[in-house]
């Protein structure tokens, strides 16, 4: 078994995570929920049996193991040493949301035995923070229905047992709309000349060749461009090397619309040019002008 991918799915109870198991079941993984984490050496050291039918090994893990948060590192580290993978998926969703959804279902939440909702979320939330900070992946699920949660694991299980090297994304986004939850490195643009202030430019987006020059052709980009680029050189292996899962890097203007949408796409140019394996995507590109 030490040859399959294991992902171990967490998170804030409501936030999707058996629809999560459920996508990577369907991806041809084997999962088990609920699975007690003191218990996982021994299952790993059961015959492999018919494992290799398998893409990978999925567990979820939760509060409802009360033991999970505090026995999590040293467990997961045993296994490491012994050569294993692991991957740590973290969901989440804002208070509004999971009160919303344990309304419409009328589920209880595990910790609300002796408490209200809200103080059972609020305390689950300090509870998983440790290994909410070691995950590969933290989805949002705050805005995502259960299709889109779906396709997204899908992808998730795709890329593991296709590829087990580190997962780049280059994200755009504006700050008006709030930072990326799911970023690792974050760098703002906002110091870029913005084409919003020229008439003519304000309606298009940086997809276009126009905003692409006005944005490219400026002796401070060419700077910043190739000082940044120099530095993800450095740090992308390192943290390939450190075995880290997924990276995203995330590029930030005030609407999401201009100049993260150039900046973004050369840095993805870039990463993939030198050979590896990255994705592009822009969160606020289409959303309502703004400077």
């Amino acid at each position: 078994m030490k040859k399959i991918p294991i992902t171990i799915v967490t998170g804030q109870a409501g936030s999707g995570k058996s629809t999560a198991l459920a996508a990577f079941e369907d991806s041809g993984c084997y999962c088990v929920d609920n699975m007690p984490v003191a218990l996982l050496p021994q299952f790993l050291s059961l015959p492999a049996g018919n494992a290799d039918a398998f893409s990978g090994l999925v567990f979820g893990m939760d509060v409802r193991d009360s033991g999970f948060p505090l026995n999590y590192d040293t467990v997961v580290n045993r296994l490491r040493q012994n050569q294993f993978r692991f991957r740590l998926i973290f969901l989440e969703a804002d208070e509004a949301t999971l009160v919303r959804r344990y309304s419409q279902t009328r589920r209880k939440h595990p910790l609300s035995i002796d408490k209200n909702l809200h103080d059972a979320i609020r305390e689950e939330q300090i509870l998983l923070t440790p290994l909410r900070d070691k995950a590969d992946r933290i989805i949002d699920t705050s805005t995502l229905n259960v299709h889109e949660l779906k396709t997204i694991v899908r992808k998730m299980a795709t890329d593991i047992t296709k590829n087990d090297a580190m997962q780049t994304e280059i994200l755009s986004f504006g700050y008006k709309y709030g930072l990326p939850v799911q970023a690792d490195l974050v760098m703002d643009v906002r110091f870029l000349k913005n084409p919003y202030f020229v008439e003519t430019l304000r309606p298009l987006n940086g997809e276009t060749e126009k905003i692409r020059a006005f944005v490219l052709n400026n002796e401070q980009t060419c700077l910043f461009l190739r000082r940044y680029i120099d530095l993800l050189d450095i740090l992308i292996p390192q943290y390939e090397a450190e075995g880290k899962a997924y990276l995203t890097i995330a590029i930030g203007c005030t609407g999401g619309r201009h100049r993260s949408v150039v900046i973004a796409k050369q840095i993805y140019d870039h990463i993939v040019a030198s050979g590896r394996k990255a994705e592009l995507a822009h969160r606020d590109i289409d959303k309502s002008i703004s400077p």
